[in-house]
């Protein structure tokens, strides 16, 4: 799966426009930061029941597609 645009939308009439699970309130943020936290997709699963293991997958991807072209630069030491 490859279309996260089936899963994630951005409406500025929905929580200012963030970024969440379509036909919901639920931020992708949440779901990343859970995800980051260690839960497993069966307790994000069980904490939010409208949700599908497409959609957690569909975060990811949305994750990895908002960084692709991005350039980080740290201080030399």
């Amino acid at each position: 799966m490859n279309d996260w645009g089936k899963h994630i939308e951005s409406n500025p009439n929905i929580l200012f426009g963030k970024p969440v699970i379509v036909n919901t309130r639920i931020p992708v943020d949440i779901i990343l930061e859970k995800l980051a936290a260690g839960d497993k997709f069966d307790d994000i699963l069980d904490a939010y029941p409208k949700l599908s293991r497409a959609d957690i997958t569909a975060c990811l991807l949305f994750a990895a597609d908002s960084i692709r072209n991005e350039v980080f630069l740290t201080k030399a030491s």
